[in-house]
């Protein structure tokens, strides 16, 4: 996408620091971007905080991954659509509409009666949240030089160091006071602040480049795997739980057949291929991210197992974002071969993590505190793992990108980042609900569903280990 004049970079030397990141117009332009991630991000931590109060009024514990599933699926939604959103409207109005979009399903879940209508709302609110998501990290290739590329990812996802604390604060204050509705009503007003600053702040231009096409069906594809594997978790007969991966799978490899064959893509030639740099990325990235979907059931088992009021449940949840904050920002200034080995170590200490908290879940001989600070220690090394190379993981795709699909690529971080989300929801929601979470249920439910759930999920970054193992000894 091309820039008015007024819109161009400005060079700085190789060692581009923070300062030249809030530099000039740079700065105003990177609290835009942030602003709108921060949006987002709180108001995932803020429903995660709030969801077992919500059980607890409106019932619905079978479709609880069903709420951070259809929100993760409508982002993909936005993300996708971003690209054609920002080249026909323009950074601004782009902007715009993602926040009216993310208004609207707020306003639906502070006032939803049952279970199905907050899902609709979570839906809405998913389609504007993920628009915002994807168009603040498109605009970073745009807006800046490429030396400030990697500070400016750090930046972004620092915003979910932000949301790890406003979320669960926001959401367990009125959870607490059984007036979770009002932790929907926060975000209204945070939403219209937000429209008012980038209204301002972001500019008008439109680009002059040819305006990227929506894969529709492709689209659709993606959509249904996930929502296969959802369907499929609500049933107890392990048989339709199985079904249900299985069209998921199929369905996956239509996706990919269509992507190969078609010049309107979803993501950059090259990304479905592991043995290229590129695809061996994206699988990298993909694994990572599934392996932290398990935040989304942290709140439950503490409040159940370990009887947590919503506040602390939901602090303990954002410990995997606090420590994806610290080492993002910590470690994006790394540069040369060191890369390759800080995304090693990191992917090294989320399998710690992992195998640390289904080891500490399957031994109930510890002292209450004790075990309370080996949960927290070990939810906080998942984040610092995938927070030490995510930077470094964003930018090496831009870095690789084929030549004319640049745009594409840009818009495909987050894409990748919904589409891994989406299917670590729906296969978190499997593996708690074959572990018991509602039959038997209770606190023994719960305790076998998170051994269950811990154990399978520390396979994810194991497998990435492997592929990056692989491209070392290439």
């Amino acid at each position: 996408m091309e820039m008015s004049p007024t819109h161009q970079k400005k060079s700085f030397p190789e060692t581009a620091t923070w300062k030249a990141l809030f530099t000039g117009s740079n700065g105003i332009k990177a609290i835009a971007l942030a602003l709108g991630v921060m949006l987002h991000a709180t108001n995932i931590y803020l429903a995660t905080t709030v969801m077992p109060s919500i059980i607890k009024e409106i019932g619905g514990l079978e479709y609880y991954a069903w709420n951070t599933t259809l929100f993760v699926v409508a982002s993909i939604i936005g993300s996708v659509i971003s690209a054609n959103r920002l080249a026909l409207l323009g950074p601004r109005k782009a902007y715009q509409l993602a926040i009216i979009l993310f208004f609207l399903g707020s306003l639906v879940c502070a006032y939803a009666p049952s279970m199905y209508a907050l899902l609709i709302g979570r839906f809405i609110q998913g389609l504007g949240g993920g628009l915002l998501f994807a168009l603040s990290y498109a605009m970073v290739r745009i807006v800046f030089d490429k030396i400030l590329w990697s500070r400016a990812m750090a930046l972004i996802s620092g915003m979910w160091g932000i949301a790890a604390f406003s979320g669960p604060f926001i959401g367990g204050l009125f959870a607490e006071n059984n007036q979770w509705r009002w932790a929907f009503g926060t975000l209204l007003l945070i939403s219209i602040a937000i429209f008012i600053i980038s209204s301002i702040i972001l500019p008008a231009d439109r680009s002059k480049n040819n305006i990227p096409l929506i894969p529709y069906l492709k689209l659709i594809l993606l959509v249904l795997a996930a929502l296969s594997v959802s369907v499929g978790s609500i049933f107890e007969n392990i048989l339709a739980n199985l079904l249900g991966v299985i069209f998921a799978l199929i369905l996956l490899y239509i996706l990919i057949i269509t992507e190969t064959k078609s010049t309107v893509r979803l993501l950059p030639t090259g990304a479905y291929n592991l043995s290229s740099p590129l695809g061996a990325t994206y699988a990298v990235m993909t694994l990572l991210t599934i392996a932290t979907s398990i935040e989304i059931f942290v709140p439950y088992f503490a409040q159940v197992i370990n009887g947590f009021s919503p506040l602390e449940s939901g602090y303990l949840t954002v410990l995997i974002a606090l420590g994806w904050t610290f080492s993002s920002l910590l470690f994006s200034g790394v540069k040369g071969k060191s890369v390759a080995k800080i995304i090693r170590l990191g992917t090294l200490l989320m399998v710690i993590g992992l195998i640390g908290l289904t080891w500490i879940t399957g031994t109930k001989n510890h002292a209450a505190t004790f075990s309370l600070f080996l949960n927290c220690l070990f939810l906080f090394l998942i984040g610092v793992g995938i927070g030490m190379g995510w930077p470094h993981l964003l930018t090496s795709v831009f870095t690789r990108a084929p030549a004319g699909e640049e745009e594409l690529a840009s818009a495909s971080v987050t894409t990748v980042q919904l589409m891994a989300t989406a299917f670590g929801a729906s296969i978190a929601g499997l593996v708690s609900n074959m572990g018991g979470i509602t039959e038997p249920g209770g606190v023994i439910g719960a305790q076998n569903a998170s051994l269950l759930l811990y154990g399978i999920f520390s396979v994810a970054p194991l497998l990435a280990m492997v592929i990056l193992l692989k491209k070392t000894t290439k």
